[in-house]
């Protein structure tokens, strides 16, 4: 397998990582992570430019341009022949002896690599199990930094008793997921946390809404609480690599009925004719 490394193709096993790298030390730098489909790379230009808009907003300044970044990944896909998965991009600050302090000169490091994907199927149309946690991030959680600490750590207790997915409550409020966004249907209108520094707004999130306003669908992007979030009718998650779960029970307690709504089969349906419709228009142009 080829990864991309510094600019340039090598094979994995000749890839390294600097002991003073500052991302490795520090968690210093940012990353994306964006999906294939067909051998084609969705929503590319939307992750690569967060990737800019998230390294500028911790001070990292790149020398390469969105469409410079573009091309590199797109002939990393081709390398490494995928047809169906992901791909990994991740800058750092650079290497530097170990301070907290860092000099403006540092070159930052830039690695990429492809990964299979295996796509929640049972999840997504049986639906999942998710519990509540308090949301005790940092208050930047619109800039996707290598800082993931608290969501790997929310996350694997999920995983402990059999859910899905942590949903983050700060000051009595739904943020989001700790790897995903968060939409409850509540009286017949999605809501969903508005794009703040509170959570992360992800490309897949974007192409919901614009799925949402095409279908009709009544979107309220206003801060609900846990109580509006428990007594919801419909809930459902989204990511880049699970796409749309339907959540059919918190910390126990069924949602709705107990088992994927109308409106979020209604979101996903529609969220995979995007995927068909932007995949073919990236081939033909």
């Amino acid at each position: 397998m080829k990864v991309l490394y510094n600019g340039d193709f090598i094979e994995k096993k000749d890839a390294h990582v600097d002991i003073e790298d500052r991302g490795y030390q520090f968690g210093d730098g940012v990353y994306e992570v964006i999906r294939v489909y067909n051998g084609t790379l969705f929503t590319l230009k939307e992750h690569t430019e967060r990737l800019f808009k998230s390294a500028k907003e911790i001070g990292i300044h790149l020398q390469s341009t969105v469409s410079d970044m573009e091309e590199k990944l797109k002939q990393l896909v081709t390398e490494n022949q995928l047809t169906d998965g992901g791909v990994y991009i991740q800058v750092t600050r650079g290497v530097a002896p170990r301070k907290h302090q860092y000099a403006e000169s540092l070159t930052p490091k830039i690695t990429a690599y492809t990964f299979q994907v295996k796509k929640p199927v049972l999840e997504q149309t049986a639906g999942a199990k998710a519990l509540l946690s308090e949301d005790l991030r940092w208050l930047r959680c619109d800039i996707k930094s290598l800082n993931l600490l608290y969501n790997v750590m929310e996350k694997q207790k999920a995983s402990e008793v059999g859910a899905f997915e942590a949903i983050l409550v700060r000051d009595g409020f739904v943020t989001e997921g700790t790897s995903s966004n968060v939409y409850a249907v509540i009286d017949g209108v999605i809501r969903t946390h508005p794009a703040t520094n509170l959570i992360l707004n992800g490309i897949t999130r974007r192409k919901l809404l614009e799925v949402c306003a095409q279908q009709g669908c009544s979107v309220d992007e206003t801060r609900m609480s846990k109580e509006e979030l428990l007594r919801a009718q419909e809930i459902f998650i989204s990511s880049t690599t699970a796409e749309v779960v339907p959540i059919i029970e918190i910390d126990g307690q069924p949602v709705g009925e107990g088992v994927p709504g109308e409106i979020t089969k209604r979101v996903q349906q529609g969220f995979q004719e995007k995927i068909k419709q932007e995949s073919k228009a990236s081939i033909s142009s």
